[in-house]
């Protein structure tokens, strides 16, 4: 196996798993894989399995199985593509699979969902909506991946806050997704914040007075940059596994990450790539972000240290509370019990009047780090704007 491969392995297991390849799967799939060349060909070829069971489904008339089967497929390709960008030709045809399965997918899921484009700078981004039963309009969560992931793989979150009462709109930003091709990744977002806010606005189920941010990784860059941009018009942000500012990390961030930004920003090389990652800065923005912020992270992150999140915490304008995971990992995917309910709930209780879910920390064994109080209890971690 080689190096890619295994780095692959330990960064994103169970972020996959969690995010619906079975853990069986993810296994048996990887253990075949010896070489990077070979990653998309083979998460493909998973993929289209899924895909024919789902195809299979709909031409027998069973369309609930075949949603299910249908966005499993979306997921397997995605991650077929996700950071393949040695082979452009190979991981876009993996996309387009990903992005065909999931819209065949969406009239048959619980809820169902349906595309929303929106014109943005010549060319135009992509995102979903699925809104939950019951009469509308509804106040709805703004999700936003991250470098490598994209709206196919975001379901089981927007299942969290669809269970809650509030719908989704997962949107696939500029260098992400469908977007990735014509529009580079960037560092501002507030022309994103405004075109996403007027195409809310557009749809007589969502109710845009109700309107939180939510986003991973580097999304969880995104979302503040949005809540800052949108100001008193967003109810509540939350920030999983967020940078600071991305390029401080670039010389510990894995190879696969490092190109997979240099390709998605549209940087000829390394160093290019690594002054645009010092774009995606906190710095000046955190000062307008104004609306409840709930921080969640995990603190064995290898790839975004947790210290970010403290600076975070103490860089923004207004309230925000701190989820310190002791063994989270990036994305604390490894930890999703512990946060995602919590996290909808924290939601739910600021766009719907729901319970105010008691903000504690989730600590596995003793700790000899010298701020350990951070982690004590995450109500102590809780600035008042």
């Amino acid at each position: 196996m080689d190096e890619l491969v295994r780095s692959a392995i330990a960064h994103w297991g169970p972020r996959f798993t969690t995010n619906g390849v079975t853990a069986a799967d993810f296994a048996r799939i990887t253990a075949g894989i010896e070489r990077w060349d070979d990653w998309c060909r083979v998460w493909s070829a998973e993929g289209a399995a899924h895909e024919s069971l789902g195809r299979e489904a709909l031409a027998e008339g069973r369309s609930r199985s075949a949603g299910e089967h249908l966005a499993r497929a979306a997921v397997h390709h995605h991650f077929a593509k996700f950071v393949f960008v040695a082979d452009p030709e190979q991981m876009r045809a993996a996309h387009a699979r990903a992005v065909s399965c999931l819209t065949d997918a969406l009239p048959h899921l619980d809820p169902p969902g349906r595309r929303l484009e929106i014109a943005f700078e010549g060319s135009h981004l992509v995102a979903v909506v699925r809104v939950p039963r019951g009469e509308g309009p509804h106040p709805v969560v703004l999700m936003l991946p991250g470098l490598d992931s994209a709206k196919e793989e975001l379901g089981s979150t927007e299942q969290t806050f669809l269970d809650r009462g509030m719908a989704t709109v997962t949107l696939d930003g500029p260098g992400q997704g469908e977007a990735e091709y014509a529009l580079p990744l960037r560092g501002d977002w507030a022309p994103v914040a405004e075109v996403a806010w007027e195409a809310i606005g557009t749809q007589p189920d969502l109710d845009r007075d109700r309107l939180a941010v939510w986003g991973v990784s580097l999304g969880g860059y995104y979302a503040p940059r949005v809540a800052a941009a949108l100001g008193d018009r967003v109810s509540a942000c939350v920030s999983l596994a967020g940078p600071f500012n991305f390029g401080e990390h670039w010389s510990s961030l894995p190879q696969l990450t490092r190109d997979t930004l240099r390709v998605r920003s549209g940087s000829v090389d390394d160093e290019e790539a690594r002054r645009r990652a010092l774009e995606l800065d906190l710095s000046e923005a955190a000062a307008h972000l104004v609306a409840p912020l709930l921080i969640v992270f995990g603190r064995q992150d290898r790839l975004i240290p947790w210290e970010d999140a403290v600076r975070m915490r103490d860089a923004v304008a207004g309230p925000v509370t701190l989820l310190l995971l002791e063994d989270g990992n990036h994305g604390c995917a490894n930890v999703a019990p512990q946060h995602r309910p919590t996290t909808a709930d924290w939601l739910a209780a600021r766009l719907l009047g729901a319970p105010e879910p008691r903000i504690a920390s989730y600590t596995t064994g003793a700790t000899t780090d010298p701020t350990a109080d951070l982690t004590t209890d995450l109500t102590a971690a809780t600035k008042a704007g």
